[in-house]
């Protein structure tokens, strides 16, 4: 506090003191009148909600073992759809096949009339997948793309073109033998025969599809 020299510097003195009176004061005002605010609000809020009580927990046992890890259930639906449609290179069709020097093939309960529709044309060819030039693997994952699409899209009567092998190691039709495995393993084909030749002769089959 600055010391005082003469009555005016009292009556100053007396100004200031009087003003920070009145500002504690009104803070003080200011605090008591946030507090009741507060109160009220708090009233008005139990009022609202009512009486209150807190939940019974529940009688049940708890496991401290550690839980079972998760089953991708959707990942196993799709691995066993790709393997229901995988196509196997050791399966052997030979003795599914007709010894009638084509090598035709019909499904289990199709009668041998539909190798004979199939070979006169009785089914128009609607599609075509020519596999002439594929590496192996290539042509397997090609021709049961084509298949499964070609059911969806309500074909019946498809060409299939594997070449003569002429242009293989040894000259042997590997690709040839390997479409006759393949296709026999298919749930969608019901028969097939070799090509006229008009339709591409040995270097093609003729397949039938269910519809």
């Amino acid at each position: 506090m600055r010391p005082i020299k003469d009555f005016s510097g009292l009556k100053s003195l007396r100004a200031e003191l009087k003003a920070q009176d009145e500002a504690r004061k009104a803070a003080e005002a200011e605090r008591q009148r946030q507090a009741q605010q507060a109160r009220q609000d708090a009233d008005l809020f139990r009022r609202s909600v009512g009486e209150v009580a807190p939940l019974k927990s529940p009688d049940k046992a708890h496991s401290s073992g550690p839980r079972p890890a998760p089953i991708a259930r959707q990942h196993l639906a799709d691995e066993e759809a790709a393997l229901r449609e995988s196509l196997s290179d050791e399966f052997n069709a030979d003795t599914l096949l007709d010894t009638d020097g084509e090598l035709s093939f019909a499904r289990e309960g199709i009668g041998p009339d539909t190798i004979r529709k199939l070979r006169r044309g009785h089914w128009v060819i609607q599609s075509q997948l020519d596999l002439h030039g594929m590496r192996r693997d290539e042509a397997r994952e090609a021709l049961g793309e084509y298949l499964r699409n070609a059911v969806k899209r309500g074909i019946r009567c498809v060409r299939i073109i594997h070449g003569k092998g002429l242009g293989s190691v040894n000259r042997e039709p590997v690709l040839k033998n390997k479409v006759r495995n393949w296709l026999v393993q298919k749930d969608e084909v019901i028969a097939f025969c070799q090509a006229t030749p008009a339709e591409g002769g040995a270097g093609a089959l003729v397949v039938l599809l269910k519809a």
